[in-house]
């Protein structure tokens, strides 16, 4: 199973395992990393699992979609690698994936 790491609220590292085929929001949910909101459920409609990806990883998770990017334009302190996390599939080549979670969501 792919390694997600989260750099949490409190600069803490969180190494959480992750199915292929899930997102890295339901990821953190499951572990129950504080953070991730996830209010519409990960149905792209609102902003409340906002995450930075590492630069180094954030060509491999894609860039976001437009539905994506216009979720985007309500979460707090967007920057040029911030994805929601529950548009971002786990698969094998996100191993060791790393993600910061925002002070706060929108």
């Amino acid at each position: 199973m792919p390694k997600i790491i989260f750099i949490g609220l409190d600069g803490d590292r969180h190494e959480v395992e992750a199915e292929n085929g899930s997102t890295v929001m339901e990821a953190a949910l499951k572990q129950g990393l504080p953070g991730i909101e996830a209010e519409c459920g990960g149905a792209c409609a609102c902003a409340t699992c906002h995450v930075f990806v590492a630069e180094e990883w954030f060509e491999r998770t894609g860039s976001p979609e437009p539905m994506e990017e216009d979720m985007l334009d309500f979460a707090y302190d967007v920057r040029p690698t911030s994805r929601l996390s529950c548009q971002i599939r786990v698969r094998d080549e996100l191993d060791g994936l790393v993600v910061t979670i925002p002070e706060r969501q929108a």
